[in-house]
């Protein structure tokens, strides 16, 4: 076993040390996440590939969670990629409440500490509305239906130290914090800014040249 593992890596090295390599940088420094689902529409589409950053918050030990140096935290507004203990699987959201905030939602409408947040007039199409959410400077399309929804409101909650509270853009087709609770710190593994590439998969996996970097 020993003689065809020592074969193995003098046959093979320079291949084994780029993958190595590889592996590494995706786990510590950048990585692409494929978006499966309309979650997060109109901001990100189904097969878009987004660019990660995952120094964006912490420098982690490779392969893990564990932050070896801590560089920030995440924003308001910014969209972030974690790895949710409750969904058992990772998810792109956007972070709305910080910790100690206050947060409450009504007709589709966010209260952040008391005060109601700004929205421009609806976009329709269909049986839902777009609208430009001001997340005190950071505006962004929310998509809502025009019909009230078990998702369209919550009472005041109160953001954990240590958590965040977060939302996908599509408000009534997002299982977020309104399903799988406050966002802990430590599941958060970076942030996305662009779209890499996408491919359309309504139309035989065509690529999208006009997504293609495409800011989000």
């Amino acid at each position: 076993m020993r003689q065809r593992l020592l074969s193995l890596w003098n046959g093979n090295r320079s291949f084994i040390i780029f993958v190595v390599l590889l592996l590494t940088f995706r786990s510590v420094i950048a990585d692409w996440n494929v978006v499966p689902t309309g979650s997060m529409k109109p901001t990100i589409l189904e097969g878009d590939r987004i660019l990660v950053n995952k120094m964006a918050y912490d420098l982690r030990l490779p392969f893990t969670h564990i932050s070896l140096l801590k560089r920030g935290d995440p924003a308001r507004g910014e969209i972030v990629i974690f790895d949710s203990e409750a969904a058992d699987k990772r998810m792109v959201k956007r972070v709305v409440g910080l910790p100690g905030d206050w947060i409450a939602m009504h007709d589709n409408r966010l209260w952040i500490n008391g005060r109601q947040i700004g929205y421009s007039d609806a976009e329709t199409a269909a049986a839902w509305q777009d609208r430009i959410e001001n997340l005190y400077g950071v505006e962004h399309w929310v998509r809502w239906l025009d019909q009230e929804s078990g998702l369209s409101g919550f009472p005041p909650v109160k953001v954990p130290d240590g958590h965040y509270l977060v939302l996908g853009d599509n408000r009534d087709n997002s299982a977020d914090s309104r399903v799988i609770g406050f966002v802990p710190r430590q599941e958060i593994v970076g942030r996305a800014r662009h779209v890499l590439l996408s491919l359309n998969h309504e139309n035989h996996y065509l690529p999208r040249p006009h997504r293609f970097m495409h800011r989000l």
